[in-house]
């Protein structure tokens, strides 16, 4: 039984600890809303990926050469729409619940590993990143629900005249940054229930060597 408790537990962990890896690598990519124009005058393509901290607008020159520019926001900028606001501290507060989480299931396991935990105890330390876990998951979830939104209604961005690029696109979609937030959302959730669901083994006092 001991073993089985443990297992769950390390595989909540690993959950937890891909689901915070995912959220911080999404954060810094630009891929969260794809853009995409075509200049009318010469048949030319543009896109422009909108990031939670960045944009990176690509210029076709030739047939098969784009120009890129990226742009890394400032607290300065007046531009970024209210929704990438609240993103990008919804993020940042998940990624750091989760480090906190992870930390918090490996002193856990440490402690079911050593045979620390009674099975009377008041407390118990898979409870703590259970919940760390799941408040991440909804963060990360109001994240993504704020920019698939924007995306359905092609909302735009009135980006400054140096960046030469439409407030609004052509058509858009959803990026690749988006699509691993969701899963980052998912695994972070993964990560919550299976800390939450654990009780202690019948036993007076655990011990198990993984």
């Amino acid at each position: 039984m001991a073993r089985k408790h443990a297992k769950w537990q390390i595989g909540g962990f690993v959950a937890g600890a891909i689901a915070w890896f995912l959220c911080i690598v999404s954060m810094g990519l630009p891929q969260w809303r794809v853009w995409f124009f075509q200049d009318p005058m010469d048949s030319k393509h543009g896109m422009t990926l909108v990031g939670m901290w960045k944009t990176c607008i690509y210029h076709q020159e030739s047939n098969s050469t784009f120009n890129r520019m990226c742009y890394k926001y400032t607290y300065q900028d007046d531009f970024i729409p209210l929704d990438i606001r609240v993103a990008q501290h919804l993020l940042l507060i998940a990624s750091f619940l989760g480090i906190i989480a992870t930390i918090s299931v490996i002193i856990a396991l440490w402690k079911l590993n050593s045979g620390r935990l009674r099975k009377k105890a008041t407390f118990n330390p898979f409870r703590l990143p259970g919940i760390l876990n799941i408040i991440a998951s909804s963060f990360v979830f109001l994240s993504i629900l704020y920019n698939y939104l924007s995306i359905i209604r092609k909302d735009g961005i009135a980006f400054p005249p140096s960046f030469h690029t439409p407030s609004f696109p052509d058509h858009q979609k959803i990026g690749t940054a988006l699509a691993m937030a969701t899963l980052s959302c998912f695994l972070f959730l993964v990560g919550g229930i299976i800390p939450l669901s654990f009780t202690l083994p019948p036993r007076s006092r655990v011990r198990y060597t993984i």
